[in-house]
């Protein structure tokens, strides 16, 4: 009867933005709490299968309005109807969906369930801290106790999860894509990549390349888009000595070989040399620059899934 009450006063649920990105949602948190009372809902834990990882959020505000997701689509709403209900409240709360919840009309597509913390925003000051240390491309953490009702900024754990009582929520940066190249194909990856929400940069000309090691960290991703191998090596040189996650070089496996030798002759060791992938993307040969495209970004996304659990 308390949750039929409840529905005649609480908001209709309203999804406001399709994005998942984790910076624009804390920020979406932040316009919220400025405007009315805000809660953040967590995925905690996860029975079988999944479309969504540990640690990934829905913002709701006490005026219905909702981002992000904790599946497929499927049980978005029915979480910002609990996180009105706890913000109502007053409360924390944790909710359980699909395989082992009591709300028997809402099944997972996947066939598991999911475990939900809803946490109140009391303070921003949390989400103020993360959003900064993601601007400056630093890895960061919260971390979270339904139970004391708090969220606070950690040291970054070695990977999204409970440590004793507590739920740690690892942040990294977004992923950069670093291009060098003036081709069609750099054209299309940069588009298709822009469209994936990564961090597009271009560098041309000596002054930049000499500055390639402070636009480079362990979340970049350097793209090598040349047809004239001399023209990409002061780029595939530098991006070599800041051992970005992924460097990828256009050009067949002759142009490869060639391109290695030029690279030994400049004083890399082999060792350093097998972090290129050449011939560049997960599939191929292709023949036009929109499958080059998905080839390559389709790599970068392997490459990172694997390097980032």
């Amino acid at each position: 009867m308390k949750h039929s009450l409840d529905c005649l006063k609480l908001p209709t649920p309203m999804r406001v933005s399709v994005a998942d990105d984790v910076a624009a949602l804390l920020e979406f948190a932040l316009i919220c709490h400025a405007q009315t009372r805000v809660a953040i809902a967590t995925l905690i834990e996860v029975r079988g299968g999944a479309a969504r990882v540990l640690g990934s959020h829905v913002v709701v505000a006490a005026d219905g309005r909702y981002a992000g997701y904790l599946s497929g689509g499927c049980v978005e709403a029915a979480v910002a109807f609990e996180a009105l209900l706890a913000i109502e409240a007053g409360k924390d709360r944790v909710v359980t969906f699909g395989d082992g919840s009591p709300f028997f009309d809402i099944i997972l597509p996947c066939g598991g369930g999911i475990t939900v913390a809803i946490h109140i925003l009391r303070e921003p000051d949390e989400i103020v801290q993360v959003l900064t240390c993601l601007e400056q491309r630093r890895t960061t953490a919260l971390k979270l106790s339904v139970e004391k009702q708090a969220l606070t900024v950690t040291a970054p754990p070695a990977t999204t999860g409970w440590i004793g009582h507590w739920f740690h929520i690892l942040y990294r940066p977004r992923i950069r894509i670093v291009i060098s190249g003036q081709t069609v194909e750099a054209r299309s990856v940069a588009k298709l990549a822009r469209g994936c929400g990564y961090d597009v940069v271009f560098i041309s000309g000596q002054d930049v390349i000499a500055n390639l090691t402070e636009l480079i960290d362990q979340y970049t991703a350097v793209l090598l888009l040349h047809h004239d191998m001399d023209q990409e090596q002061p780029a595939l040189q530098a991006a070599l000595r800041s051992k970005p996650f992924y460097i990828g070089a256009l050009g067949s496996s002759r142009t490869h070989e060639r391109r290695l030798e030029a690279l030994r002759k400049a004083g890399f060791r082999d060792e350093d040399l097998t972090h290129i992938r050449a011939p560049i993307g997960l599939f191929g040969p292709t023949r036009d620059s929109t499958s080059l495209a998905l080839s390559v970004l389709a790599e970068v996304a392997a490459t990172r899934l694997a390097g980032f659990k």
